[in-house]
């Protein structure tokens, strides 16, 4: 089959690779019809991400057609059915599955002995996301094999297309949960920084559960103009300064939830100097920085006290200069994480086929996979007013 595959630093290929078979009998192969370029891959990209290899295969936003189960899948999915395969692996059995925590599912990650190693204790199995996190090869191929497939899936209703339900694969319960993590009551401003795919869906999420301003901070027209059309005010961090904006749109208060849709790579500019210092400690020798953590500092020091900051970016690592001061005695709150997909799955689903939302707004670009890096580069680049990338095996 043909899959995109990671050959080193900015260089992905689509090559003839063997096809996946049931090797567990709660496996299943799946027929890829959809998958997606996401931002998280684009740390694996730049090879941000510790632990990937040459050979692994991409992706981790899919969906398909079941072509084959194994013994212990009959009963929960058969041949022919759609489903989109969430980027978290869950074996739906362990404790933390049973607190429908499932993106630290306690079983899933073969090869836990590096994750305990790494982050102290493991989390879930994840497709296509480095060794630290299972080394499961991902869904930007013509087939895929899930996993614990059981506990794995999303069925599709009949009568929606590909492009309506993808995202609940990741990025529409990643931005959900950003949202619902706020806690987010009426009289509430949310500003959300960073504008990409998750970012959207996280502005679209704080206005479904009734904020009553959802401010959007970029600085890329035509991300800004997709987020306005959502209903957000938006502020250009290029043209004007984040904190003095948002203080004018709340009165001096400030935001009173604020998530960070960006993550480890903030854009570096000369207007906010922080970001070329943390640029510079990254490009050094034994890398004295893992990521650029602006948008945290940016939050801390703009939100209302007594406010929450929500973090659904993805950082890799070690950050530097977090003003712990000021969060501490702001009384802020903290939560973040990877996504627990299927905790927000059901709802959302009935809330696409009810017409609350339709994900698809967010696809510019739609190529077949032997394109794919080629889009990987347009993606990056953000040419073409690029902001989602959907690929066709």
């Amino acid at each position: 089959m043909r899959a995109l595959v990671w050959h080193g630093k900015e260089d992905i290929r689509c090559d003839e690779v063997t096809d996946p078979e049931i090797e567990d009998p709660r496996d299943a192969i799946v027929k890829v019809t959809s998958c997606a370029i996401c931002g998280s891959d684009l740390h694996l990209y730049h090879n941000l991400i510790p632990a990937i290899l040459p050979g692994d295969i991409m992706g981790h936003e899919m969906m398909g057609e079941v072509v084959e189960v194994g013994s212990g899948v009959i009963g929960a999915l058969r041949t022919g059915d759609r489903i989109v395969v969430p980027f978290t692996i869950i074996c739906g059995e362990c404790d933390q599955c049973k607190r429908k925590n499932f993106s630290v599912c306690e079983r899933t990650n073969r090869n836990k002995n590096i994750a305990d190693k790494a982050f102290g204790h493991t989390a879930a199995g994840l497709f296509g996301y480095t060794h630290l996190t299972g080394g499961y090869p991902g869904g930007q191929a013509e087939y895929v094999r899930v996993p614990f497939a059981d506990a794995t899936h999303i069925k599709v209703p009949v009568g929606l297309s590909d492009e309506q339900v993808l995202f609940l694969g990741d990025i529409l319960p990643t931005g959900w949960q950003a949202a619902v993590q706020c806690e987010i009551e009426p009289s509430d401003t949310v500003a959300v920084w960073g504008c990409g795919p998750v970012g959207q869906m996280a502005i679209r999420s704080a206005i479904l559960l009734g904020a009553t301003q959802v401010v959007a901070i970029d600085c890329l027209p035509e991300r800004l103009s997709m987020a306005g059309a959502g209903g957000a005010v938006t502020i250009n961090f290029l043209e004007e300064s984040v904190v003095e904006r948002l203080n004018e749109l709340t009165g001096g208060k400030g935001p009173d939830k604020c998530i960070d849709a960006i993550g480890m790579e903030s854009h570096v500019s000369f207007r906010q100097l922080d970001t070329v210092y943390d640029r510079a400690k990254q490009m050094m020798m034994m890398m004295m920085e893992n990521d650029r953590p602006h948008v945290l500092r940016e939050m801390i020091y703009v939100c209302r006290p007594a406010g929450v900051i929500s973090i659904a970016g993805v950082y890799s690592g070690f950050v530097d200069k977090i003003p712990m001061g000021q969060a501490m005695n702001k009384g802020l709150t903290f939560r973040m994480g990877q996504t627990h997909v299927n905790r927000w799955t059901d709802d959302l689903l009935r809330r696409i086929e009810e017409g609350q939302i339709d994900p698809s707004f967010v696809i510019t670009h739609t190529a077949g996979l032997e394109q794919g890096p080629e889009m990987y580069k347009l993606f990056r680049d953000k040419q073409d007013s690029c902001v989602k990338v959907v690929l066709k095996p």
